[in-house]
This record gives structure tokens, sequence and C-alpha cells, in this order.
């Protein structure tokens, strides 16, 4: 059997190594092609995903099939079976981060026993700025650096809302509809940490947006969901029935309770 958190932590470690070879903007920040999934291709994106495929190509060599379901190359079956075991991967969640040399970005790799969000059961996000490696089991819940998480959750009180999918135009049409549901905001540049900060109670929602992709959150909602947090599409629900696949859906809510993400969305759509 794959040890699958074994195959993720030396995935990181490889894309470590890309990071030390490409250190700087002029090594990382290079046009090289576009992604599958509809966003432009920098050489750290390339490069990385490149780190993580060969990583899974001795896994498939070993013997296990799986599907490949990643940010720059789309689906890709690995081995001979079925393809019906999933992996979701985006090398470098907060690229625009990682280009600049801004350090909250991460990798983020989720693996699933059938094509939905509800059978993800690792997530796997490696946070290369701070080090830290939060990992959750389906039905065994989550962790930081092995720490079970298990201290104090989000506020129901929302004083911390962090925004993702930010440019200027997208945040100037929504912050104001936020008065009167969050005292602050933060926007820092990767929406999977964002969601393992909630899963921590560092922050209290989270919002994306612009609709988001399986590849940007289907490792991070598992730690939401480990911790009984509230992680919603609703611009197209359920979210356990979100196709993992590349195509982008809905917006990201998430929070301490349903509630609140009711309301979060309303709020959006105003």
């Amino acid at each position: 059997m794959t040890d699958w958190l074994g195959v993720c932590r030396e995935a990181a470690a490889a894309v470590g190594r890309v990071l030390d070879e490409l250190p700087t903007r002029l090594e990382r920040e290079p046009h090289v092609g576009e992604g599958k999934g509809g966003d432009a291709t920098t050489a750290i994106d390339a490069a990385a995903e490149a780190a993580v495929v060969r990583r899974l190509e001795a896994v498939a060599a070993e013997g296990t099939s799986f599907t490949l379901v990643s940010e720059e190359l789309g689906e890709r079956v690995f081995g001979h079976g079925d393809g019906s075991l999933r992996v979701v991967c985006d090398p470098i969640d907060g690229s625009l981060n990682a280009k600049r040399g801004i350090p909250f970005f991460s990798l983020s790799l989720a693996v699933a026993n059938g094509p939905c969000m509800e059978h993800v059961e690792l997530g796997f996000v490696h946070d290369f700025g701070s080090g830290e490696e939060w990992v959750a089991r389906r039905g065994e819940g989550a962790s930081v650096n092995g720490r079970p998480l298990t201290g104090p959750g989000p506020k129901e009180r929302v004083e911390i809302l962090s925004f993702e999918a930010t440019r200027t135009d997208l945040v100037a049409e929504r912050v104001a509809e936020m008065v009167g549901f969050a005292y602050r905001t933060r926007i820092m540049g990767s929406l999977a940490l964002s969601l393992c900060h909630l899963a921590a109670g560092r922050v209290d929602a989270v919002v994306s947006l612009k609709p988001a992709r399986s590849v940007d959150i289907a490792a991070a909602q598992l730690l939401v969901r480990e911790r009984g947090l509230a992680i919603d599409l609703p611009d197209d629900p359920p979210f356990g029935r979100a196709p993992l696949d590349l195509a982008a859906r809905s917006r990201v809510v998430a929070a301490a309770t349903p509630e609140l993400c009711v309301e979060l969305h309303a709020r959006l759509t105003k």
C-alpha cells in the first residue's frame, strides 16, 4: 500500500529544491506557456509541477495507478489500473507570492478514492514560508506539524476575514458589504493556506472573490471539515459532490458555522 503522506512530504522536499534552484524573480517569473487550468504558466509553476510529477511517476512504477489532476498539465492517468484513485495537486498555490519572493505560498496535494470532493481521504498542504505542514485524514482529524488541531477554532463573531482571489477591482466591489460582518480583513494570497489558518482558528472566515477550482481547495477543505467547520461552494452546491477536475464553478465561503457562510455569500451577492 502506498504511503501517500510520505509521498507528499517527498514532493514538498522536491519543490523546495526547485525553489533553491530558482531563487529570484529573474528565474521564477518568465512566462513559459498556458496551464490547462487557464492561467499563465511561469517558470516556477512548471518546474514545481515537474518535480511533483517525477515523484508520482515513481509511485506509478511501484504499481499504484491513479489519475493526477494538476494545475498546469490537467488530467493524466498513471499506471495500468482504472485511475479511479485521484491525486489533486496545485504545485504552487500562491504563485504570485512565490514569483515575487513573498513567503506565503504552498504545495497542495489531496488524495481521493473517487471523483468528488467528498471522496478526499488525505489533505496535505506545505507552507514554504513558515515550513508548516498541514495534514488531514478523513474521519481522523487534522494536524499542523504533527500536532492535532484541537485548540480554539474561529470565532463566530468574525474578527478577521481573509479575502482570496483578490484583484483590486474585485476587492473594491465587495469590501464595503463586509462592514458589520468582519472587524478586520486580510489579503494573504494563498487560498489553501488561508483555509488552513481558518482550521487553526487564526482567521475567522475565508472567501474567494472569484470561482475556485478543486486544485485550490481539495486538500485544505479537509482540514476545515475535520475541524467541524463549514465550507461551501454556494454558486454550485452541494459541496461534497463538486468534481475533482479543473473547472472553476463557484466562489468559496468558509467559517465557523453554516449560518455564517450563508451570510457571507449573501453579502457577496448584494
